[in-house]
């Protein structure tokens, strides 16, 4: 049931977003929306207010944004708000705006993440950050807080020094005078050898501050570009036939989140920062019936003067519907058959 729930949420978020871009855009440049959806089939609630409805409906994988005149052969075409009446740049805008959507959904998670749960190393001090259970620091009362003051004879200024100090006496016995609540102790401990690089481990790491909003912020930014030039690279590679493709759908980004609920938040505001931004990317490629198919006609439009004939324009984007609803099956029963489901 929880993962039945927090999936539910976690599409709906990410399809609150793309559809919001939507939404938000087509309103500034005065394009009238008639109904702002998120999940297909019959509708379990809705809202009116002004000229939108605003619905749920009882499929939450998908959603929609219905415009006014965004079908050329529709009666409401030629309304002043109607999509058909702005210019191709408006329209590119309000199109463009569900993935780039789900790009900044993808900067505010990672800067969360940042921002709450992940912080920066601090080495100019030898304050203990963790101590991990059943390592030799632990074993002989070391806790987190603990401020080290020598090791083996030696004062310590900061984390460098004294990961040094750790480092250069594997199995060999060394005191530690910390101090604690304004007290200073003294325990012995044997440094444990690391059998790959000979290396002395107590099982301590560093003390981290954490992010502050801008920096947060600023690594967020970075780590959505950097899973954008990744997801580029990756889809070169796929076309060029130097990688195979590894399709999840719906079914398989449950199971994913049912895998990742129990791990933590930070995994959880991870995964769905990532597949935001995958769902971005996707709607950007030049496929029928994504976004942007749409803004490739937007495109052509633009350069030769006048729009594509609206019926082969439907034709296209109705084929690769087709196609695309015929993958989503497919994706699906891999998906079922790998979770041995049948």
């Amino acid at each position: 049931m929880l993962t039945l729930v927090v999936s539910v949420i976690f599409f709906g978020l990410l399809i609150f977003f793309h559809e919001l871009g939507h939404f938000l855009v087509a309103k500034k440049v005065g394009i009238g929306v008639i109904e702002f959806a998120i999940g297909f089939g019959p509708r379990v609630f809705t809202k009116e207010a002004g000229e939108t409805v605003y619905s749920i409906r009882a499929f939450p994988f998908g959603g929609f944004v219905r415009l006014v005149g965004e079908d050329p052969e529709d009666e409401t075409a030629e309304e002043e708000s109607s999509f058909q009446k702005k210019t191709v740049w408006q329209r590119f805008a309000v199109i463009a705006a569900g993935p780039l959507m789900n790009f900044l959904l993808a900067v505010i998670l990672f800067s969360l993440i940042y921002f709450a749960f992940l912080g920066v190393p601090v080495y100019d001090s030898t304050i203990l950050g963790e101590v991990l259970p059943n390592g030799e620091a632990a074993k002989a009362g070391l806790q987190p807080g603990d401020k080290i003051i020598s090791i083996a004879g030696e004062e310590v200024e900061d984390w460098r020094e004294l990961v040094k100090l750790i480092h250069n006496n594997p199995e060999q016995q060394i005191e530690i005078v910390f101090e604690r609540n304004r007290e200073v102790n003294t325990v012995t401990v044997t440094p444990v050898r690391d059998l790959e690089i000979g290396e002395g481990r107590i099982g301590i790491g560093v003390q981290t501050r954490k992010y502050s909003f801008f920096p947060a912020v600023k690594m967020g930014i970075e780590q959505t570009f950097w899973f954008i030039r990744f997801m580029a690279y990756s889809l070169i590679q796929i076309v060029t036939g130097r990688m195979a493709p590894d399709v999840v759908g719906p079914v398989g980004i449950i199971s994913l989140v049912g895998e990742v609920v129990h791990t933590g938040i930070m995994n959880l505001l991870s995964l769905a920062a990532i597949i935001s931004l995958n769902l971005g990317f996707l709607n950007l490629l030049p496929i029928p019936a994504l976004d942007g198919s749409r803004l490739l006609f937007l495109v052509i439009e633009g350069v030769r003067g006048r729009p594509v004939d609206p019926q082969k324009e439907s034709l296209i984007h109705f084929i690769g519907f087709t196609v695309l609803i015929l993958l989503m099956v497919i994706v699906a029963y891999k998906d079922l058959m790998r979770l041995k489901i049948f």
